[in-house]
């Protein structure tokens, strides 16, 4: 049988370049999905533009499947917020994307359990997708679209507050209310800033957050 170390390190090259909270999350998707008897493997990780492009053109100007719709700079692997994964066969070299495979014999597809686990860290999946759906892929982008993040803007402290208690919390952990209250205060800066310039969009996406950190500490939320 794996150990969760002979596990772990057949996904360490892929962790590298990701957003510190994004490999956080996707440590933990290792272990808890080890922990529910299904040992997988993370696939991709941080893409290049180049390497985007050339993604792109397979099944388009070149051989092969389209396995994406997304461009170079317009697909979240290429900002460090985005993974895929595949599930790690007992042999420890193969893998599988076998979405009925239930290899730990609990009548339950391997796939969906590790889906499920992904949900709770905070991770959005492709598979819910309506449109292009992309069953291996996990992205976690803090709020942020593909054309904030190419002109430059980077995920707010609250809005990393909120994923890391996300995380933490299938370790019982509750953010304390000290850490929470600070983001709280920014947030509804933010809010107020927004709302003054007429951006709907901002405000509301403070008033989330603020609300998503007073849940996360066990305070009441605000209407």
């Amino acid at each position: 049988m794996l150990t969760l170390d002979q596990v772990k390190n057949k996904s360490s090259a892929r962790l590298i370049g990701l957003h510190p909270v994004v490999q956080q999350a996707t440590v933990r998707l290792i272990e808890l999905a080890y922990q529910a008897g299904v040992p997988i493997v993370i696939t991709q990780g941080l893409r290049t533009v180049v390497e985007q492009d050339a993604l792109y053109a397979q099944g388009r100007t070149k051989s092969g499947q389209i396995v994406t719709n997304a461009r170079g700079g317009y697909s979240n692997h290429n900002f460090g917020v985005a993974i895929d994964f595949a599930l790690l066969m007992p042999d420890g070299r193969s893998v599988s994307w076998d979405m009925t495979r239930d290899g730990d014999g609990d009548r339950r597809a391997d796939w969906m359990e590790v889906t499920d686990i992904a949900k709770r860290l905070g991770f959005s999946w492709g598979g819910d997708w309506t449109s292009f759906k992309d069953y291996p892929h996990f992205e976690m982008t803090f709020g942020l679209s593909t054309a904030e993040y190419r002109g430059g803007k980077k995920p707010s402290q609250a809005a990393q507050a909120v994923a890391l208690a996300i995380i933490n919390k299938e370790d019982l952990y509750i953010m304390r209310k000290v850490d929470a209250d600070k983001y709280i205060e920014l947030e509804q800066a933010a809010y107020a800033a927004a709302k003054k310039r007429g951006d709907k969009q901002g405000a509301d996406e403070a008033h989330r957050l603020a609300n998503e950190l007073r849940k996360a500490s066990g305070q009441p939320v605000q209407k």
